[in-house]
Formats: C-alpha cells, structure tokens, sequence
C-alpha cells in the first residue's frame, strides 16, 4: 500500500489507517479483535487510531498487537476521563498519556491527539504545554490536535502542532480550501475521518435521528453523476487523495469490508473531471451547510 511522509516529521503513514473505535465494543469477540487488528497489519495498513473514549480499543490494541509494535504507527486521543483529574487540565493530559502507554503496552505513542477540546481550552495553553512535555520525555513522538471549527484552524495556525484530524468527506468539504491549506502551508501531517461521510448512501430514505442524517440530506441535494463508481468507491478515493491529506482512516470490524477499502485506495486518482464535479456541487450548496456536522 503507499505510505506518504507524514508532514514534518519522520513518520510515514500508509494512505489508508484503521480506525479503531469499532473493536473497542464490549460486543465485539475478542477472537474476532485479534483476526482483524492482525489483518490490518498483514494487509500493509500501518496507521491505526484509537483513543480513550473509544472503550476497550486501547487495551485490545495492546493485547494483541504489541508484540508487532515495530510495524505501526499508533495515534491515540487524550485530555479527558482520568480518575482523580479534572479534565482539560495538565495534570489529566500527562496522566491520560501515561494510562495509554499502560494500556496499548508499549514505551511510546507516535501520535497523541487532543480529542476534541474547544478553542478557549487551546488558547489556555496547558494542555498543549503538557502534549510538549511528553514529547520532550520521549514518551510521545508527535503533538497532534483532533477537531473542527475555530479550534481546527487555531491549532493549524498556531506552530504548535505536527498533527491534525478532522473531518473531510465528499459531504463535508468546508476544511480543504481553510484549515487544510493552512496544515499544507506549514507542512502539518493530516489525519481525515469520517472520509466516506458515515456511509449515507446505505439509506434510501432518510434515516432520521441516525448519526449520518446530516450527511445522507447533503449527498442527496448534491445530485452527483458518479460516471459509473459506486459512492463508497468515489467517497474514499476522493478524501484520501486530496492534496494535503496523508491519510485517511476507516473504522470496521468486518475483514470484508476492510479488504474492499485497501481495493478501492489501491485503484489510486479519481478522474480530475469527477473530483472538480464533487467540488462544485458541494459550494453549491456550502452556504446552507455553515455550522452543520
């Protein structure tokens, strides 16, 4: 699979990353936890992303896959549910890190994210000061920021961050002409989620109250002439090979399913004509988006 040079830093990232939130379900088997996470490797997949919230992942991350530790890149999420801490503070960063470390067994963690605090928390400046101290003690590799918004364009702006993560989808494009240039600019690796836009397409009327409602309402006004791709084939090629992008990370529990997404990233660019369409039809509609998931 290709791998690209994650921005400044001495890290490369295959194009395609696992997103680990799925096999942190207590519903999950732990046999079918091991198969899978073992799959990725073997399948060429060496950026996998996980977080605290994201219930058991760090630990089975740690369980079954430590023992291959040299053959992936490990990001992690942090800043928030450390017993004894108040979140958001120094003291809950540094400990939520070292819980990590704990928990996905290993000395060190290459990419350590923020997960999601607001531009106000960012400005305080401690919890960035506690992600340094990490770094500085070897037990992190790269200060990353996870979010959207005001607070995505402060970190991007701030020279303060090797890493960001955010949204970026055939349905929510507003980052790539922003935040995304500003991370090409000063050369900051970019992580994108959700790059096939929560998979509305699975829906042939809206599915109201689902966590893509957002997204299913947006592709449909979008009217997109696909020229013979399927959404998934066209929403995944279309994130991971924007420029600026490093990789982009997909979340399943199914080796199915996995194997399609190295197929499809692996069949490389979109057509320059289809990409400039999805581009259009998407400031088409961008005023009305303003604000929306």
């Amino acid at each position: 699979m290709l791998k690209r040079k994650f921005g400044n830093t001495e890290i490369e990232t295959s194009i395609l990353g696992f997103g680990a939130g799925h096999i942190g379900s207590p519903e999950q088997s732990e046999k079918d936890v091991e198969r899978i996470l073992n799959t990725v490797v073997d399948e060429g997949i060496t950026l996998i992303d996980t977080a605290r919230g994201y219930n058991l992942s760090e630990e089975r991350i740690g369980k079954y896959l430590s023992y291959r530790r040299r053959d992936y890149i490990l990001s992690t999420k942090v800043g928030y549910g450390i017993e004894g801490y108040e979140d958001w503070t120094y003291d809950c960063v540094i400990e939520g890190i070292n819980e990590a470390l704990r928990r996905l067994n290993t000395d060190y963690i290459d990419i350590v994210h923020l997960h999601s605090c607001s531009l106000d928390i960012l400005k305080r400046g401690d919890v960035i000061e506690a992600l340094h101290k990490a770094k500085k003690d070897g037990k992190i590799r790269v200060a990353a920021y996870s979010g959207e918004n005001e607070a995505l364009e402060y970190a991007a702006k701030s020279n303060l961050f090797d890493s960001l993560q955010c949204s970026i989808n055939i349905c929510d494009q507003r980052v790539i002409d922003n935040q995304l240039k500003i991370a090409k600019e000063n050369n900051i690796g970019v992580i994108a989620k959700r790059p096939i836009a929560n998979a509305p397409w699975r829906f042939s009327t809206r599915p109201e109250g689902h966590y893509c409602e957002p997204y299913w309402e947006r592709l449909n006004k979008m009217k997109l002439n696909t020229e013979g791709f399927s959404l998934h084939q066209l929403a995944l090629r279309f994130t991971a090979y924007l420029e600026g992008v490093h990789s982009c990370i997909v979340g399943t529990s199914n080796i199915k399913h996995l194997k399609e997404n190295i197929e499809i990233i692996n069949q490389g660019l979109l057509p320059t004509k289809l990409v400039k369409e999805v581009r259009e039809k998407f400031r088409a509609n961008d005023d009305n988006w303003i604000g929306q998931v």
